[in-house]
Parts: structure tokens; C-alpha cells; sequence
């Protein structure tokens, strides 16, 4: 059934097509909402299309929007085509990241310049481009992650490259509060998708697992209904980042 709040406002998900970004993209369809799903590269190009379907077929409208987010260029052409589309952009939710786990140690450059430039450069930009476009009432969430709360080694630099946003999140929900936007975080634990389990180590998951009273891996209906609350009813959250992890670590 529609959301009110959410019926007919438009929404940007970046890294929408699979995974928790794309379970998020068909909720808030369903909700209502007319969905842009991002997708970083033509290898994605077939799952944010059928991202886009399910979308349609939910009730929502939804168009699909390939591109490189570490570039300020490619951000901007994104979110000028959801407004151009749409005339608006009630909220974007920023999923797009990238995670790998290694000692400190065996990090090459490459590798730690990847991670800063998706999971803090790219966020920034995002968020600051939204920022300029964004419907006064509107809403920013980011996707971080629990191990900004844990003491663990091997994601140093994943969980070092995500750090960075919760400081933008907090700066931009000062500079956006006369304009009634809401700016937050939420931080899943380890989840149970392939982005955990192409970054984990042999036993991680097993490990992780027993980490929560539950002994479970956060899963994407576990977050899913949290970005639908923050997006209307939740409002009044600002500047925050929220751990949905089971209790797999707290702060």
C-alpha cells in the first residue's frame, strides 16, 4: 500500500540496483516514490534494470543511471537527471561503497585510494550535490558501517574511509536545518550479502555471527524498514548515526 508520505516523491539511490541498495530501491517503489537507480558499471547494467522493473511493477516509477561517483563531474550529471527527470529530489540514500579487508600492512596504495575515494570522497560530493538541489522537508542518509563501532583489525582502511562521513553528516544536518532536511548515518553490522562475503576472511562469518546475542549476520530486511521510517516518520532524527547490528557492537 502507498506511504503518504512518500507517494509520488522522488528518491535517489545510489548503488540501488542489487544487494541492500536494490531491496531498498523496491521498497520505497512500493511505497509510493519514484525511484533514480544508480549503478556504478555496465557489468550492474542488467540487475539495476531489473531493479527498475520491480520498481514499476511495485507501483513506483524508476529509471535507472550508470556512473563513476568518484568523479564530482559524473555526481553532478547524476542528480541533474533525476531533477531533470522528476522536477525534484525529496531525499538521496547513499549505499555505494566498497569494502575489502586486509592487514595493515599488505594495504597497497591503490587499494587505500580506492576506499577513501568511494566510501568518503564520493559520499561528500553526494551529499553536498544533493544538498544544492534538495526539496526544503527533504531527507540525506548514508549507509557507514558497524565497525565504526568495533575493535577489530583487517578493515582498517574500509572502516577508516567510512569514518570521515559521519562528520560531513553532522556539519551538513547544522547547514541544512533552516531548510527542515535531515541528515543521518545508519551503520548495519555484518551483512549477510556479498558484499561481507567477498571482503571476509575463512571463519569471519562464523565469528561474526557469534559476535551478536542473536547469532545472526545482519540481514536487509533488518534495514530496509529503517530507511523508509528515517525517510518520513523519523524526521526528528538529525546529524545521528544509528547501529543496526543485532548488537554485534554498540558505542
Amino acid at each position: 500500500m502507498p506511504d503518504s508520505a512518500l507517494s509520488g516523491k522522488t528518491v535517489l539511490v545510489t548503488g540501488g540496483a542489487k544487494n541492500l541498495g536494490g531491496a531498498i530501491s523496491r521498497d520505497l517503489a512500493a511505497a509510493g516514490a519514484r525511484i533514480a537507480v544508480h549503478y556504478h558499471s555496465p557489468s550492474d547494467k542488467g540487475l539495476a534494470d531489473e531493479t527498475v522493473a520491480a520498481c514499476v511493477a511495485a507501483g513506483g516509477d524508476a529509471f535507472a543511471v550508470e556512473a563513476e561517483l568518484t568523479s564530482v563531474t559524473e555526481i553532478r550529471r547524476v542528480l541533474d537527471s533525476v531533477t531533470g527527470r522528476y522536477g525534484a529530489l525529496y531525499a538521496t540514500v547513499n549505499t555505494a561503497g566498497l569494502a575489502r579487508g586486509n592487514p595493515m600492512t599488505e594495504v597497497t596504495e591503490d587499494e587505500y585510494d580506492a576506499h577513501f575515494a568511494i566510501n568518503s570522497k564520493a559520499a561528500f560530493f553526494v551529499m553536498a550535490e544533493t544538498a544544492k538541489r534538495i526539496d526544503d522537508g527533504g531527507a540525506i542518509l548514508n549507509l557507514v558501517s558497524s565497525l565504526l563501532a568495533a575493535y577489530t583489525g583487517r578493515y582498517s582502511v574500509y572502516a577508516g574511509s567510512k569514518a570521515p562521513v559521519e562528520h560531513f553528516t553532522r556539519a551538513l544536518s547544522k547547514e541544512l536545518a533552516g531548510r527542515r532536511v535531515s541528515v543521518n548515518n545508519l551503520a548495519p553490522g555484518p551483512m549477510d550479502t556479498s558484499f561481507f562475503w567477498n571482503a571476509a576472511a575463512p571463519g569471519e562469518e562464523e565469528f561474526s555471527r557469534a559476535q551478536t546475542p542473536y547469532g545472526e549476520l545482519t540481514k536487509v530486511e533488518h534495514i530496509v524498514p529503517w530507511v523508509r521510517f528515517l525517510l518520513t516518520d523519523g524526521w526528528w532524527l538529525n546529524g545521528q548515526t544509528v547501529f543496526l547490528n543485532g548488537g554485534f557492537a554498540t558505542r
